[in-house]
């Protein structure tokens, strides 16, 4: 291995890229050009300050000088135009969590260096338009996918679980599906919180919902329940009409939390792991299964109708070796200013903008050029 290189590798059976090479077997490599964008950039975008990592006083700059270089093809550096043409008239929709919030706002600082977006009022998501291109991206906030009430919305404070409906997509981003060209899922944390889970009108179990009487059955069957109903309703409502849709799920980006989350958990590294260092195991192993499977029955499903494209844009296991990325105690403007505290609150889960996270839009890029060569006609 040369040095300043740290590598993922997969096994034949990974391989998730129809019309690529897998953008997932790779290393990252110091590049001295650093980003695309910079603070003035995320400003014009007003993204979330708790990503804007420099703003907020993060001394160390060294996590925006590496770069994602796949073993078996060329990713090449972000162009802004390029994404910008292939999206004209076109609406596309980020549907997920918070994480899918930091992708799309990674994503819009990115081709603000080309056209800086305006801003528009849209029922149910938060939505920019790019004049120039006639073309829409949107936020649709679903931290579920299907309808659910998160434990943080519940009037009741002290009532600790969410609630799932595992067969019923949620109406807020799927009522606008037939207005969609491209959609973009991402989601999975909120899963790991205590939650319920309905199918119908019964519940059919829970997760962790200590003094109620359901049976626990873990995550990972209503994870899966979940993406495939949003899957299959993508598929029911756009493509079975004939109407052309291409959708992406994006695979689980691991958290980096040396300890607990809510005890104090910190994240402290300021380099990549070396190869070796972390493997990918456990949690984050078998949600990202869990989605390239349900990607692959999803593609089966939609066989039948000429005008669905489905892809996984995989980034689970580049993600998991960049616990530098991640905001840190910087979540927070200048959380030193006034001395080293015992205790600082830490955000170990979204990524600093500019920061790895743009990456994932590079390899976004990559998979919309390959179906630009292979349309659907095709």
């Amino acid at each position: 291995m040369e040095k300043n290189e740290m590598k993922m590798t997969l096994g034949k059976e990974d391989k998730v890229y129809e019309y690529s090479c897998d953008y997932s077997d790779g290393k990252w490599v110091q590049d001295k050009r650093g980003p695309l964008y910079n603070e003035s950039t995320s400003s014009k975008i007003k993204v979330k300050r708790s990503q804007n990592c420099i703003a907020n006083g993060r001394p160390d700059s060294n996590y925006l000088y590496w770069r994602w270089k796949p073993s078996q093809c060329n990713l090449p550096r972000f162009e802004p135009l390029t994404f910008l043409q292939l999206i004209k008239n076109k609406n596309v929709a980020f549907v997920g969590d918070s994480l899918a919030r930091n992708q799309i706002e990674s994503l819009l600082c990115m081709l603000a260096t080309a056209s800086t977006p305006k801003r528009v009022k849209h029922q149910g998501s938060r939505r920019w338009h790019f004049a120039s291109y006639n073309a829409n991206l949107s936020f649709y906030w679903s931290s579920f996918l299907v309808e659910g009430i998160q434990r943080s919305e519940l009037p009741e404070k002290g009532l600790g679980y969410n609630t799932m409906y595992l067969d019923h997509v949620n109406e807020r981003w799927a009522k606008d599906i037939d207005q969609m060209d491209l959609i973009v899922l991402s989601f999975g944390h909120w899963f790991l919180v205590p939650s319920v889970y309905y199918e119908g009108d019964s519940v059919i179990g829970c997760l962790n919902c200590t003094g109620l009487n359901y049976k626990e059955i873990g995550f990972y069957g209503p994870l899966r329940k979940a993406l495939r109903t949003s899957l299959n309703s993508i598929v029911e409502r756009k493509a079975a009409k004939g109407n052309k849709i291409d959708v992406i799920v994006e695979t689980i980006s691991p958290s980096h939390f040396e300890g607990d989350w809510d005890k104090g958990g910190t994240c402290s590294k300021s380099t990549p792991y070396r190869e070796g260092e972390k493997k990918l195991e456990g949690t984050d192993a078998e949600i990202r299964k869990i989605e390239l499977e349900e990607v692959k029955n999803a593609k089966a499903y939609g066989k039948q109708f000429g005008a669905f494209r489905l892809e996984a844009l995989d980034i689970t296991k580049l993600a998991l070796l960049r616990p530098d990325g991640h905001p840190g105690a910087y979540m927070n403007p200048f959380p030193f200013a006034n001395g080293v505290k015992e205790h600082v609150q830490n955000d170990c889960v979204h990524w600093c903008m500019p920061g790895p996270i743009d990456t994932w839009n590079e390899i976004f890029l990559e998979l919309m050029k390959k179906w630009k060569e292979k349309p659907q006609s095709d």
